[in-house]
C-alpha cells in the first residue's frame, strides 16, 4: 500500500521546496512536483508535452485526463511506499477525478492533504524574487501571469479545503517562516502518519 501525500498552496508558498528537502532526509519517500513532471513532458518534446505548454505557458490548469494520467502513473511507479505530490489538485474537477480514482484503488491510500499557507504579498515578493536571481527568467515569473496563477489557485480553494476537511485529512501549515522550520514542522507530521 502507497500512503500518498499531497502538498498545497500558492506560487511562492515553498511547497516543492519543502517536499525535496523532506524527501531528500528519507530513502523512503519519493518527491514528484505536478509542475515538474509537467515542465519534463514539456522538455521530451512530445505531443502531450506541446499540449501541455500550451496551458501552462499562460499560467492555466493541464487538462484534466492529461493530469490524472500523468500523476497516476507516478504514483504506481514510484521506487518508495511514501509519495509526495506538490503542487496537485489545482481546481474542484482534479480533485474529484483524484477522489475517484482513489477509491477504486487498492494500492494506493491518501494520508493527507497538506496546504503551505502563505499571504500574497510573500508569493509575490518569492516569485519575482526566484525570477530576478534566475540567470533564465522562467517565463510564468511575470506579474500578470503571476496574478493570474494567483487567481487560479485561490478560486478553488475553500472548496478544496472543505472537501479534504470533510474526510479529515486537511492539515494547513504555515509558510511564512523559515524554510528549516517548516519543513521540520511538515517532516514531523508526514512522519506520524506514516
Amino acid at each position: 500500500m502507497k500512503k500518498l501525500f499531497l502538498i498545497i498552496g500558492a506560487p511562492g508558498s515553498g511547497k516543492t521546496t519543502d517536499a525535496e528537502l523532506i524527501a531528500q532526509k528519507h530513502e523512503d519517500i519519493t518527491h514528484y512536483s505536478a509542475g515538474g513532471m509537467f515542465r519534463a513532458e514539456v522538455a521530451s518534446g512530445s505531443d502531450r508535452g506541446q499540449l501541455i505548454d500550451s496551458f501552462i505557458s499562460k499560467g492555466l490548469i493541464v487538462p484534466i485526463d492529461i493530469a490524472i494520467e500523468t500523476i497516476v502513473d507516478a504514483i504506481k511507479n514510484a521506487p518508495t511506499k511514501v509519495v509526495i505530490i506538490d503542487g496537485y489538485p489545482r481546481s474542484n474537477e482534479q480533485m474529484i477525478e483524484l477522489d475517484k480514482y482513489l477509491e477504486n484503488e487498492k494500492e494506493v491510500e491518501l494520508s493527507s492533504v497538506i496546504e503551505v499557507e502563505v499571504s500574497k504579498d510573500t508569493a509575490f515578493k518569492r516569485v519575482l524574487g526566484r525570477a530576478e536571481e534566475d540567470e533564465v527568467v522562467r517565463a510564468d515569473d511575470n506579474e500578470e501571469v503571476f496574478l493570474n496563477r494567483m487567481r487560479v489557485y485561490t478560486e478553488p480553494l475553500k472548496e478544496i479545503q472543505e472537501f479534504y476537511q470533510e474526510k479529515n485529512l486537511h492539515k494547513v501549515i504555515s509558510g511564512e517562516g523559515t524554510i528549516e522550520e517548516i519543513v521540520l514542522e511538515m517532516n514531523e507530521f508526514i512522519q506520524s502518519k506514516i
